[in-house]
């Protein structure tokens, strides 16, 4: 498999680069991509060097697979070019995820929507992914029809900037800032913009994108998204109201059993998922599993992974995976 990764030296991009490595993904030829700025430097892949180029050039040696994280402008321009040489791309913004004529894929919950006709492929948000692994088995089985989730958000989630300013800020230094407020010792309940509805773009994602990914626009979907001093890891507080009745113990088996889920739920003994734990891993782990006791037929539960991991890298190389086992990438054409 020849690999194109776009924005191959930002925080995301080594993230997906590590992964690929990690996971062992065919890459006989990797073509990495980043702006103008930084081609010709060079990076590490397996051992190896090599030199970053430009779109252009990627696109010459026509790729089999292209895995986006340049931002949403950057693949709004530059995915079509990529698919119109016949490369499949998967991309990590926010770009193409609504778009009805995109798949927008999470791999343990509906890749079987794939086929080799999609050339450009939507990521969801860091967010979203975590939520859905846990909200799918459920769904399935008690069929949801109310959500509220509360997140706790990393900083890796907003870059490196965000990273520096709060270790900045841990150091007394006064350096440059992607937060209008201080992150250190504090939390901010804005992630992203806020729209006309008063939420921000990152809380309506969280309502829109679900519905999308499992297919079923009647799932009432509510949500608060909070930035957190936490490096590594997103957590959410969610409240899921059923049509039917459960018991905890089948719901704890239930999502013990569920592909990319592990349960740590043993309070008896303090266990329940932290960021920390989460921490370069490929899993979601769910946690705190109890009924809510003000209304029938609701569960609490606390879900915690890895943003630049399930929450971007390791989504996109899953998907990759998919395609690339199911005979679906790999139709490059001459340009």
């Amino acid at each position: 498999m020849k690999v194109a990764v776009v924005g191959a030296t930002g925080l995301v991009g080594t993230k997906m680069l590590q992964v690929l490595g990690e996971r062992n993904f065919p890459v006989t030829e990797l073509i990495p991509v980043a702006s103008e700025k930084s081609v010709g430097k060079e990076i590490t892949f397996k051992g190896k060097q090599y030199k970053v180029v430009s779109v252009e050039d990627a696109i010459k040696q026509r790729p089999d697979v292209a895995i986006f994280s340049a931002g949403g402008s950057t693949s709004l321009a530059q995915a079509p070019l990529f698919a119109a040489v016949g490369t499949t791309v998967i991309d990590n913004s926010s770009a193409w995820r609504m778009d009805p004529t995109k798949k927008l894929v999470v791999p343990e919950v509906n890749a079987h929507v794939l086929t080799a006709d999609d050339k450009i492929i939507a990521n969801p948000n860091c967010s979203t992914i975590q939520l859905v692994v846990t909200l799918k088995p459920l769904h399935d089985k008690y069929k949801i029809k109310r959500v509220v989730v509360s997140t706790y958000q990393s900083v890796t989630g907003t870059g490196v900037k965000a990273v520096e300013q709060l270790f900045n800020e841990r150091k007394g230094i006064d350096g440059p800032k992607a937060y209008p407020y201080t992150i250190d010792m504090n939390a901010i309940a804005q992630c992203d913009v806020f729209t006309d509805n008063d939420y921000t773009k990152e809380e309506m994602k969280l309502v829109n994108e679900p519905k999308k990914i499992m297919g079923d626009d009647s799932i009432r979907i509510t949500a608060t998204a909070v930035r957190v001093p936490v490096v590594g890891g997103h957590s959410e507080s969610v409240n899921i109201e059923f049509e039917n009745d459960f018991n905890i113990p089948d719901v704890k088996e239930l999502l013990a059993k569920s592909p990319g889920i592990i349960v740590v739920d043993d309070t008896a003994n303090l266990k329940y998922p932290m960021p920390l734990d989460a921490h370069d891993k490929d899993e979601v782990f769910v946690g705190r599993i109890r009924r809510d006791e003000s209304q029938p037929n609701t569960l609490n539960c606390w879900i915690v992974s890895d943003n630049l991991r399930k929450g971007a890298a390791t989504n996109a190389v899953q998907i990759a995976e998919y395609l690339y086992a199911n005979h679906l990438v790999g139709q490059a054409v001459e340009v």
